[in-house]
């Protein structure tokens, strides 16, 4: 085919050429090369490029906006025809149809833009002294308009009186909600009216009234706040180290807007324009309206004021002042990376079966799970090796380096120093296998950093009665005593109990995840789940960690 006297595709055109000069006498070859001169592609082509021609350098705009008019003149020239004709009749048919008849009317609401709330028309005289007005149309929904009073979710936005002038005013809007979608209503707005009555010398529990009593679109007629325009959202996470009931919060500014949360919980803080409430949203939640809740600031005086009056924590208070008030943590997504293994951590009271609990994850799978040797300044034994059973060195050398920092923990048992260093547990983490630490508790801060990033468990205890009931069952030997094998008495039953409620009220806000060691079994299936989380997972941590 001779392609110069074709309008032929230039892409096409190439091939073709290209092909001619692959030696002939195959029959693919010879199938390609009719293909490639085929009119039906040819055509193809044409149609492929003039889509995406017009995808990007046109917008498709309707030929016309009266498709419904046509269709009427349409019926009526048709009716007026004698020719019984079968096509006259199944297009008469179709043209009445009321689902093609609908979809007509669709095209032209659309065509002529028909699809925008009509807002009253501005006034032909208005006084030039009168203050600016705008004019708002919200479509009513689930969402809190609520002031000092108890108020049904409206249009997502908060109404309180000014203290100065005493008129109603636009406390704030929340993030998400219609009022922040429609762009139109800011905080400082002052409402004139809602609905075409007037709220002059009306409370907000009036205005509420008015609000919730309205149906379908609700419609503000506002004196704007030149300068307070909305402010954007910010990226900031954080993780509740506390539970929050808005509920029971006498202070919040509407409870209807208020967000409940559990200690745990990863929330999107989208606003802390308020220095008392933050607007956030649940991480992962569809919900896109945020809600109220207490800002760090004030979190950090409620619980302040709480250890100064409370009496089951006014004898913690001393250890409190040197500790982090736990609010909130800012935190990043921390991605697991190949070779480089986050340390797992157990902690717990002594007794609890942290260190069982370690002992019985390193024996599912020694070469991956490695706990590190410990560092003593006692004298090595003939039965021991150095470096596989403990690293010996002289007490002088050890506190040396104690001092220095480099140790996690460190203890005096009989006179000799035991310990653990940063430097062996990184070695471990280099080596792509899995660090499983059970340290003191007070260890946590010297291992809570960004150079060693720990996945923290910490190991609970059942209740009293379930504590007794199941050690008794399993013949438990006490680790209070270690000069002989013998069970545990109720004392130290007891001081489980108390030392693991006094490790959670000053460090709870380090733990990653908690599991109450009721049975070993069932605590070491949870904590092997941890681990492949650590392993496998994304997860929260201090946004330190990441930076």
């Amino acid at each position: 085919m001779d392609t110069s006297s074709e309008n032929w595709d230039p892409a096409l055109t190439r091939l073709l050429a290209s092909l001619k000069e692959v030696q002939p006498g195959g029959e693919d070859v010879a199938f390609l090369s009719d293909l490639l001169q085929s009119k039906q592609l040819h055509a193809l082509v044409q149609v492929h490029n003039k889509i995406v021609a017009k995808g990007k350098d046109d917008k498709f705009y309707p030929l016309l906006s009266n498709a419904m008019q046509v269709t009427l003149e349409v019926l009526e020239l048709l009716a007026n025809v004698a020719s019984v004709a079968k096509e006259y009749e199944e297009l008469l048919s179709l043209l009445q149809k009321p689902h093609f008849q609908a979809i007509l009317c669709t095209h032209d609401a659309v065509a002529q833009k028909d699809y925008y709330p009509h807002l009253p028309d501005i006034p032909l005289e208005a006084d030039e002294e009168e203050e600016t007005v705008k004019i708002v149309q919200l479509v009513k929904s689930d969402e809190p308009l609520g002031g000092a009073q108890s108020a049904e979710p409206i249009v997502g936005a908060t109404i309180k009186t000014d203290e100065e002038t005493g008129k109603i005013v636009i406390a704030r809007v929340m993030h998400g909600g219609a009022a922040d979608r429609s762009g139109l209503i800011h905080a400082g707005d002052e409402v004139i009216e809602v609905n075409g009555i007037s709220v002059e010398n009306k409370t907000p529990a009036d205005v509420l009234a008015i609000l919730q009593s309205s149906e379908g679109t609700i419609t503000f007629k506002l004196v704007p706040s030149f300068g307070k325009g909305g402010s954007r959202e910010s990226k900031v996470r954080v993780r509740a180290l506390f539970n929050y009931n808005s509920s029971e919060d006498p202070y919040i500014p509407c409870k209807e807007a208020g967000l409940n949360f559990k200690k745990g919980d990863v929330l999107h803080i989208v606003s802390q324009d308020d220095a008392y409430w933050w607007q956030a949203r649940r991480e992962g939640d569809r919900v896109m309206r945020a809600g109220l809740i207490p800002s760090r600031a004030l979190q950090e005086g409620r619980i302040i004021h709480e250890r100064q009056t409370d009496p089951q924590t006014v004898d913690e208070n001393d250890d409190f002042d040197r500790e982090m008030i736990p609010t909130y943590e800012e935190v990043a997504r921390l991605y697991p990376r190949p070779g480089l293994v986050r340390p797992i951590v157990l902690v717990g009271a002594p007794g609890v079966g942290r260190n069982e609990l370690r002992r019985r994850l390193i024996a599912t799978d020694p070469e991956k799970y490695v706990t590190p040797v410990p560092f003593t300044s006692r004298a090595q034994k003939p039965s021991e090796q150095n470096g596989k059973d403990y690293v010996f060195v002289s007490r002088e050398k050890m506190e040396q380096d104690i001092g220095e920092g480099k140790f996690i923990e460190h203890g005096e048992y009989k006179g000799n120093l035991y310990g653990t260093t940063a430097e062996s547990v990184e070695t471990i983490i280099n080596s792509g296998r899995v660090c499983v630490l059970s340290p003191h508790w007070q260890a946590l801060k010297m291992l809570r950093t960004p150079r060693l990033r720990p996945y923290i468990v910490f190991v609970r205890p059942p209740s009293l009665e379930r504590l007794v009931e199941t050690r008794t069952a399993a013949n438990a030997r006490s680790t209070f005593d270690k000069e002989s094998s013998r069970a545990f008495t109720e004392e130290e039953f007891a001081d489980i109990i108390r030392s693991s409620n006094r490790i959670n009220f000053l460090y709870g806000y380090m733990f990653d995840e908690e599991i109450v060691n009721e049975e070993l079994p069932g605590a070491l299936t949870q904590l092997m789940k941890a681990s492949w989380r650590v392993q496998s997972e994304p997860l929260w941590v201090p946004v330190s960690w990441v930076q």
